[in-house]
This record gives structure tokens, C-alpha cells and sequence, in this order.
């Protein structure tokens, strides 16, 4: 009997392998990224309070680009970097959640890096 890889047990794995090693904090916290086929999501976390700081997702009104593609992607890290300096955030901790640092996920972080976000 051939086994099945199980895609989304992989990625829980790596994600809590990633989230083992940083943690967000008031003066850093955690910008946590999340996709879909259609979509996606960003997330600045304050882990020691448990709080969501700032959010910007592809399904925001006023969003005009397409979610699923890295365009979508470099304009969500901009809105979520605009976001963040309205909260007097600037320095950051980036969670790529278990996903390949490529792609969708990358252009997320380039655009966060040029809308002023630092890490």
C-alpha cells in the first residue's frame, strides 16, 4: 500500500518549527503571513498580549489587485506596512508561517520592506 503525502500535516510541522524559534513582542512584534489559492493575508501579532496590532488581507475594501498573484501579494505589504506606521510599528519579526520564503510570500515581504517595515 502506497502512503499518502499529507501536505497540510508538513506544513504544520514547519510552521511550529518556525514558531518555536521567534515570538512577537511589543517592541517587535510578529507579521504573520497567510495564503489561499485566491487570497491573502497579513498579520501584525503582539504574542505576549495576544493581540492582532494591525491587518491587511487581499479581501480589504478598496483593494483593487488580484489576491492570487504576487502583484496582489506586493500591495498587501504595502497596505500592511501603511498600516503599521499609522500604529507607530517599525521594526518587526517576519512569520512566514511554514511557507517557502518564494513567490507570493516574498513579494508580501518586499512590498512590507519598501512601504518603511524593518526586519
Amino acid at each position: 500500500m502506497v502512503k499518502q503525502f499529507d501536505r497540510k500535516a508538513a506544513r504544520a510541522k514547519r510552521q511550529l518549527r518556525v514558531r518555536n524559534k521567534i515570538s512577537g513582542t511589543a517592541e517587535c512584534p510578529r507579521l504573520n503571513v497567510f495564503r489561499s489559492s485566491k487570497h491573502i493575508y497579513a498579520q501584525i501579532i503582539d504574542d505576549v498580549a495576544g493581540v492582532t496590532l494591525a491587518s491587511a488581507s487581499s479581501m480589504d475594501k478598496g483593494f483593487s489587485a488580484n489576491g492570487g498573484n504576487m502583484d496582489g501579494a506586493y500591495e498587501v505589504g504595502k497596505a500592511i506596512a501603511e498600516k503599521a506606521k499609522a500604529k507607530g510599528i517599525s521594526d518587526v519579526v517576519f512569520d512566514r508561517a511554514g511557507y517557502l520564503y518564494h513567490g507570493r510570500v516574498a513579494k508580501l515581504a518586499e512590498g512590507a520592506r519598501e512601504g518603511g517595515l524593518n526586519f
